[in-house]
């Protein structure tokens, strides 16, 4: 099973129903849940999807969506040595140089998936968009179911 950080964009397209992009951010959550994969965010995704979501909907009804995550997903942590690996980056953008960092400290994380590849050029860690890590895992569990 593959360890992925589902980026903040990913999951705000699911929540605010942003399409085209929500349909593949449904599908890899409910990958999630089926434990196809084992879906993980940081501190920083889950309050700034906190934020976001307050401006539309109530403290109650977010916290309520909050909890429905974080019922399918895990979570990596941050550091002292993570924030200033960040600062120290080349990476463009800081709050993506942080998730980035989290997911390589963490050494668990195979890949992130985001729709803002450019943002991630410099990780080490594999980028993928919501569709190419769809197909990337229903192609390998064509192989698996193959094999067998």
């Amino acid at each position: 099973m593959k360890n992925i950080l589902i980026d903040s964009d990913v999951i705000l397209d699911f929540f605010f129903d942003r399409k085209p992009f929500s349909n593949d951010s449904a599908i890899i959550l409910d990958m999630c849940e089926k434990r196809q994969i084992k879906g993980f965010v940081t501190t920083v995704i889950v309050s700034n999807i906190y934020y976001l979501l307050r401006k539309t909907a109530n403290h109650t009804k977010v916290i309520e969506s909050l909890k429905s995550l974080m019922s399918i997903t895990s979570v990596i942590t941050s550091d002292k040595e993570v924030i200033e690996k960040a600062l120290n980056s080349n990476f463009k953008d800081f709050e993506d140089a942080l998730q980035n960092y989290s997911a390589v400290e963490s050494g668990i994380i195979d890949i992130i998936v985001t729709r803002n590849i450019k943002d991630y050029r410099k990780s080490e860690i594999a980028i993928l968009k919501p569709n190419s890590l769809i197909k990337l895992i229903y192609s390998e569990k064509t192989i698996k179911h193959k094999q067998k």
